[in-house]
């Protein structure tokens, strides 16, 4: 007769073996584990700069690998038509004029409140709680301030820089620490900062984001893990390397060439990324999304095809960004959706797989179950938009789009309609029922009601900011 103590040592073995059948894929002994979530975010480009958008000037063959062996989203969106509100939008899963960031965070590393309101959690934050590694990469942009870098919203480890902006070439990274920067856009000069460490970075900074995105994902391969590459290309300043620039030859010298020539620099970045999943056996595990943080400013030459405007409308051309999905153990390669989505779902399918629980509700929607056609309907019934110091707004609505502007000089209060489902340039304003324009006024007016003005004076009062805190840039090494 078997012992008690023999007998808890078989219930444990017995224990152990079933979780490991449960654990084991048949792929070759893989343990089957969580998806990886990994996004990968261009800065400022245009609608119509990658060929999976009919770009025809530019080939962008590793990009469209994500839309072609996945799906291409003909109809995605991010909250706000500038970087830093979107941003927040995005790494929230929350419309930011919720918690106050609907304007572009400046350069204040002694502000804890310019940036990312420390009432919101991140995707990483969310994420970890499960298990998750992560990585933030680039550009953050969600505040300089010690208690807003990456380290403190979730992230495992960072590489990349604080501010809105970045100097590409490495020998103009000269600034070895915050304390030397003494004006908004001289935070372009910064050295690149590991966790928080500056490091001298030799490579072209696209170049070196994609080399410490590969490093990650190599030495993370066994577990879950998020990755948030936040690429600054192809945002000014327009500085790309004779490599890149050589592939577009037969371009004039000029703003467009070196715009194409840091295009096809991120296209080689995203295609080292993929490569690596696929090194690394990860790749079927891996969601990968691709999206731009807002439309591309048109006076960089940049291309929004059809779409009206660019970079800082509420047009479609501000808001309407190239967005495609690559999951293959979920969903199939050449799909299209044509539904809107937008930014704010990245969190939505992220938490969804997880098995993740947010602490705060979210916009965002997990859209995996409409693409594959196992749930049927539209994600979401509105999409909204608000830029409050332009006093513009815009509701989307099936296909209906309404855009209300006030014009500042002379308080004009304009309102439009239009169908952006086959008028995509927003040139054929609607004429719609009294009963139609009242409610979709009225639901917005509902929406605002649960929003906060700006906590922090942004981008455009740099000016003003600083006089009134004239100690802006006294700030400790680091």
């Amino acid at each position: 007769m078997m012992n008690r103590l023999t007998k808890l040592t078989l219930k444990a073995a017995l224990l152990f073996l079933v979780t490991m059948q449960f654990s084991l894929a048949d792929d070759g002994g893989k343990k089957t584990k969580k998806p990886n979530v990994l996004v990968i975010l261009a800065d400022d480009l245009g609608y119509n700069d990658v060929s999976f958008n009919g770009s025809k000037e530019i080939p962008t063959p590793n990009i469209d690998r994500i839309a072609n062996e996945g799906v291409h989203f003909t109809n995605g969106y991010v909250s706000y038509a500038v970087c830093g509100p979107s941003r927040a939008g995005l790494i929230t899963g929350r419309y930011q004029d919720r918690f106050g960031c609907g304007r572009n965070p400046l350069w204040a590393p002694n502000d804890i409140n310019q940036g990312l309101a420390l009432s919101e959690e991140t995707i990483a934050d969310v994420l970890g709680r499960e298990g998750y590694k992560s990585m933030a990469l680039g550009k953050w942009h969600l505040g300089a301030h010690e208690d807003l870098r990456p380290l403190n919203r979730g992230f495992d480890e960072f590489y990349g820089f604080l501010t809105g902006g970045h100097n590409y070439f490495p020998e103009e990274l000269t600034l070895s620490d915050i304390s030397k920067v003494t004006s908004q856009f001289h935070a372009y000069k910064t050295m690149m900062l590991h966790n928080n460490t500056r490091v001298k970075e030799t490579e072209y900074v696209t170049d070196g984001l994609s080399r410490e995105a590969a490093k990650f994902i190599e030495n993370n391969s066994d577990e879950p893990f998020f990755m948030y590459l936040a690429y600054n290309a192809p945002h000014s300043p327009l500085q790309a390397t004779q490599k890149y620039l050589d592939r577009f030859s037969h371009l004039e010298e000029g703003k467009r060439k070196t715009y194409c020539a840091m295009v096809s620099a991120l296209d080689d970045g995203v295609g080292r990324v993929l490569e690596t999943l696929e090194k690394e056996g990860i790749a079927d595990n891996t969601i990968v999304i691709f999206l731009s943080d807002n439309g591309g400013p048109l006076k960089y030459k940049t291309d929004n095809g059809a779409l009206r405007e660019g970079k800082g409308s509420i047009y479609e051309g501000g808001i309407r960004v190239p967005f495609a999905m690559r999951w293959p153990n979920k969903i199939k390669a050449g799909t299209v959706y044509d539904e809107p989505v937008i930014s704010l779902d990245i969190m939505g399918i992220a938490v969804a797989y997880a098995n993740a629980s947010p602490k705060n509700q979210i916009d965002g929607v997990n859209i995996v179950p409409y693409i594959t056609g196992d749930k049927k309907g539209v994600p979401h019934d509105e999409l909204r938009w608000r830029m409050f110091d332009k006093k513009h707004y815009a509701v989307r609505r099936g296909d209906i789009k309404y855009i209300n502007k006030t014009n500042r000089k002379n308080g004009k209060v304009s309102q439009e309609y239009y169908d952006v489902k086959n008028d995509i340039s927003e040139a054929k304003p609607l004429n719609l029922s009294a009963s139609d324009k009242e409610d979709l006024q009225a639901n917005y007016d509902s929406w605002v009601e649960q929003l906060l003005n700006p906590k922090y004076l942004g981008l455009g009062q740099d000016k003003k900011y600083t006089e009134l805190h004239p100690n802006r840039y006294n700030t400790v090494v680091y």
